[in-house]
């Protein structure tokens, strides 16, 4: 892995020098509770599709597609909330602390008004989502679907707020705070729908109003934080917002890539669904518990992903890329170690975690085939797949981390998944074994662009 990510043996050292940004006391505060937020956020979305399940089979259904909703608006809060963390992130580095407060109000404020006005889109368009988006559905599964979209879609703004929040704490190396606020937000979420759903005999309404209360809960506390003026990045009491075109389009300059790329990435799993679908149904729900199992498999290398982001960006802002070189080694190391201790556990432990799904014997050989095929690879390529361009992202490469993951995954993960799963013969599996190949097509451009130095020309010298 070394050989692959690093470039100049003089930049390796067995230990972290005293003169550089982080410590490893510091990227170890700073990944832990960033391991924990992502493992919280997984586990409660399992226990949330349980409590659904008492609702019965359309509620769960209901709930999933609003859900897909979400996630992709979800996803492209994320992407501008990134965008605004590395530009406040290189703006820590170059110790300009004012202006990377600036970016962050800049940030907080543009998206808190653009997710205004996508609010105002989909509870306008709520039919077309319901009757175009949805397809043919029952008309129970409609009623749930609506019901849940006209309470959760006023949570966007919220989301919004604290995505942008949370990835400025993060921007500051600071995920501690981000890991409490998401523990007191998941813990109103589930303690609320277990109250609703189980005490009062609520249905979808049950799950819908804790996860509004959560996020407007999450937002406030956020938003609160960031008003200790203490703290690198701030935002100013009396809050005086003007409008800074040019920090703007600095933060939509990262933030609209890695939208278009995380919006396309999830656009191409529903693809993959509907190739899914035609196998039947144990293959159907092979790859559904599939997909449980393996959102921890690669959990830990996601966590230092983000990592990643806060550390390099900062090196970028100094100006210093032996740094980020250094880092990018160090960060992927840890993410290695983690990815094969998890997946070695998840693998041995795979009969006993099966057998709480009640599976056909011929479901659960094919979920456990995918869940072995799939922690085996994880721990060979997925860091160089999907870490290492939290690299470049920090260093404003982000055209060309679109455009790979983008065309890798229509090109390798859609079409080899087609081919391999209806034409090759190999069933439902040939979708994970596409999936396999998009990560190792993936990997091959990073690892060759990381030891090139056109990402390191990329640099907001414009900030």
């Amino acid at each position: 892995m070394d050989f692959f990510i690093l470039k100049g043996s003089e930049i390796l050292k067995n230990h972290i020098k005293e003169n550089y940004i982080f410590s490893r006391k510091n990227l170890i505060y700073l990944i832990m509770p960033l391991i924990f937020e992502q493992l919280l956020a997984v586990a409660v979305g399992m226990a949330d599709t349980v409590m659904v399940a008492s609702v019965g089979e359309s509620g769960v259904s209901a709930v999933s597609l609003v859900d897909s909703v979400n996630i992709l608006l979800i996803n492209l809060f994320a992407a501008l909330a990134t965008g605004g963390a590395v530009v406040a992130g290189q703006y820590i580095g170059r110790n300009q602390k004012e202006k990377a407060s600036k970016a962050g109000e800049q940030l907080m404020v543009f998206a808190t008004l653009i997710s205004l006005v996508i609010m105002v889109v989909v509870y306008v368009g709520r039919g077309f989502i319901l009757n175009v988006v949805f397809g043919s559905i029952e008309a129970t599964v409609a009623t749930h679907a609506n019901t849940y979209m006209n309470i959760v879609f006023a949570s966007i703004p919220f989301i919004a707020v604290y995505n942008s929040g949370a990835a400025l704490f993060r921007a500051m190396g600071n995920s501690k705070i981000t890991m409490k606020t998401s523990l007191i937000m998941n813990t109103i979420n589930i303690v609320g729908n277990a109250i609703l759903i189980y005490g009062f005999g609520m249905g979808v309404e049950g799950a819908a109003i804790p996860t509004l209360i959560s996020r407007v809960v999450a937002a406030v506390i956020i938003v609160l934080l960031l008003r200790d003026e203490s703290l690198p990045i701030y935002i100013n009491k009396p809050f005086k917002y003007k409008f800074d075109g040019k920090m703007v389009k600095n933060i939509l300059q990262i933030g609209i890539p890695n939208g278009i790329e995380n919006s396309m990435f999830q656009l191409g799993k529903i693809l993959l669904l509907s190739v899914v679908s035609g196998f039947g149904t144990a293959a159907i729900t092979a790859n559904a518990v599939a997909n449980t199992v393996t959102a921890f498999q690669f959990l830990p290398g996601a966590a230092i992903g983000l990592g990643l982001v806060t550390v390099v960006s900062q090196c970028v802002g100094a100006g210093d890329y032996d740094q980020a070189r250094y880092y990018t080694k160090v960060l992927h190391k840890y993410a290695y170690m983690a990815l094969a201790l998890v997946n070695g556990i998840i693998i041995l432990a795979s009969p006993f975690i099966l057998k709480m799904y009640n599976l056909s014997p011929e479901t659960a050989a094919l979920a456990r085939k995918i869940i072995i095929f799939y922690g085996i690879h994880a721990s060979l390529v997925w860091p160089l797949g999907f870490t290492l361009p939290n690299t470049l992202r920090a260093a404003n490469d982000v055209q060309y981390a679109m455009i790979i993951s983008v065309s890798s995954m229509w090109i390798t993960r859609i079409g080899l998944g087609i081919l391999f799963a209806k034409y090759l013969g190999f069933g439902m599996f040939g979708v994970w074994i596409a999936m396999i190949c998009d990560w190792y097509v993936r990997a091959a451009f990073f690892i060759h662009r990381y030891r090139g130095s056109k990402w390191e020309e990329k640099t907001t010298h414009h900030l």
